[in-house]
């Protein structure tokens, strides 16, 4: 009996350890990401065949199929953040190339943008791995339906949207817009239902049919929905194939001055002016509403693809940015009009540092993406890169006027397959390829313009003896890092931010430098120079 009773303590001792050794076994090993802007999928090697930790959060790049496309980092187009062929833009390219894995076995939808914290996977090569559990947070379907994004204390709100082949006269006679009655009523409701969310003082509205047809639709649905309203719409008085661009606004709240302009220089129909006054104040502005030619087909001469990251028909698309330019210095100067702040929006078709943009930020202008979020600002995804070709440029002096500018992200971090034609989804998510951009104003030609150093909710306080200091720039939990590179892309020095009053010593040599700093999982940039 005594025996026996050995042997079972033996076995109990055994089996203990044996579960001992497997629960040990099946400690996840923690992936230390040292620097989550440049890490590489590379790094997952040692770990193939075992269960993975994250130590930073991993965010969702594309939601094209089932298997989600997850890095350390939100991917950006490298011609979004860099000019083309510049080394920045090369080196956008390269870490976009080993920048990302696959993720399998996610439950539920998920868009992209949302991040996992404390991910939990399987990895099983380089480019793959598998869902074992983790955390999900941020920009959710619930969080873009509880309200537009915070632009400031604004008085004046203008929305710019592309809302992707919005016709009504000719259904089903092209390849754009919905084939059908039905089809168009269902892309009927998800716009109305996306414009009456944001309700702006004042909408530019690109890839309308051209006519009337599609913005008298467009204006009825919105008094209809919105009784406080009153809104009227210009269309203008070209015509094109197929598309053009048009204005809906709150005859409330703005009056037109004169009559619109338009220009024909590329894509007819799709390059609006129009000077408006705030009734409320007396205050005015100039609006711009655009829709430049787009990347696809081939062209020739000039307009051939060059293979520099801008697609074809970038020649045309800088001769569309001069026409626009141009117009403004002439309408500008008109004696009815009298008025030098304007607000150019629209769909351009080039992303941040392509030279259609370049030539307005060379004219002085300012990207109002970059002035308020920096690398971090996207409205459209192709390829599960982000970027915007939806832009918000003004002068200087309307700049101190604009109190805050977003994309509202509704559209691209959505699954293509929520759109009316594959769906039937009825929400306003994905009423578009494009995010519509909102930009607050607040009028008073009083103010002036102030280049601030404040990047979002990292801000860069200026020092003496080119030392600066980095504030508000450390989360607990999280890494931050910043990075000081010459203009010509060389690496001067990266160090983690390890205090909410970082000083940083600024380059010994005069010149222009640019600080990057890495936040939450985002990008800000800040141009510092060295006297």
């Amino acid at each position: 009996m005594k025996r026996r009773m050995l042997i079972a303590l033996f076995a109990l001792c055994c089996a203990a350890v044996s579960a001992g050794q497997q629960t040990a076994a099946a400690a996840p090993d923690t992936i230390h990401v040292s620097d989550p802007a440049t890490w590489s999928a590379e790094e997952l090697r040692p770990y193939i065949g075992r269960t993975v930790v994250f130590d930073c959060p991993i965010v969702v790049c594309s939601n094209a199929s089932y298997d989600l496309t997850v890095s350390t980092r939100r991917l950006f187009t490298p011609v979004n953040q860099g000019a083309p062929r510049s080394a920045q833009y090369n080196s956008v390219a390269s870490l976009n190339n080993t920048g990302s894995v696959s993720l399998s076995g996610v439950s539920g939808y998920h868009r992209c943008g949302e991040k996992i914290y404390h991910l939990h996977a399987r990895v099983s090569s380089t480019r793959e791995i598998s869902w074992v559990s983790g955390e999900w947070r941020g920009n959710t379907r619930k969080e873009l339906e509880d309200g537009i994004p915070d632009l400031g204390d604004y008085d004046l709100l203008v929305c710019g949207f592309n809302i992707e082949n919005y016709f009504v006269d000719h259904l089903g006679k092209s390849y754009l817009g919905a084939n059908s009655y039905s089809e168009h009523q269902k892309q009927r409701a998800k716009v109305s239902k996306a414009l009456i969310q944001i309700n702006a003082d004042l909408y530019g509205l690109a890839e309308l049919e051209d006519g009337t047809g599609a913005l008298q639709e467009i204006t009825g649905d919105l008094n209809a929905a919105l009784p406080e309203r009153r809104y009227a719409y210009i269309a203008g008085s070209r015509q094109s194939a197929s598309q053009m661009s048009g204005i809906v606004y709150d005859t409330e709240v703005l009056e037109p001055i004169g009559t619109i302009q338009e220009d024909d220089i590329g894509v007819v129909n799709r390059k609006k002016m129009i000077c408006m006054r705030e009734k409320a104040t007396g205050e005015k502005f100039i609006y711009s509403i655009n829709h430049f030619k787009a990347k696809v087909g081939t062209g020739s001469g000039a307009d051939a693809n060059q293979n520099d990251g801008q697609g074809a028909f970038n020649a045309t698309r800088v001769k569309e940015a001069q026409a626009v330019l141009d117009r403004y210095r002439s309408y500008s100067s008109n004696r009815a009009i009298k008025e030098k702040d304007i607000l150019i929006m629209g769909d351009l078709n080039a992303y941040a540092k392509e030279d259609p943009i370049r030539r307005f930020t060379d004219y002085g202008m300012i990207d109002l993406h970059r002035a308020f979020h920096a690398d971090s600002s996207y409205s459209y995804q192709y390829a599960g890169l982000a970027g915007y070709l939806d832009h918000a440029i003004c002068n200087t002096t309307m700049f101190p006027q604009i109190t805050g500018m977003s994309g509202y992200h509704i559209n691209s971090d959505e699954r293509d397959s929520y759109n009316y034609q594959q769906s039937s989804d009825n929400s306003m998510f994905r009423c578009s390829d494009h995010d519509p951009v909102l930009v607050g104003l607040k009028l008073d030609s009083t103010l002036n313009y102030d280049p601030s150093p404040t990047v979002n909710t990292a801000e860069i306080i200026s020092g003496k003896d080119s030392v600066i200091t980095i504030s508000n720039a450390l989360k607990e939990g999280q890494h931050s890092f910043y990075a000081i590179y010459s203009t010509g892309g060389l690496l001067i020095s990266r160090q983690e931010i390890t205090s909410n009053l970082q000083q940083i010593e600024m380059p010994v040599h005069a010149g222009l430098y640019v600080l990057y700093i890495y936040y939450d999982g985002i990008v800000y940039q800040r141009k510092i120079v060295v006297r």
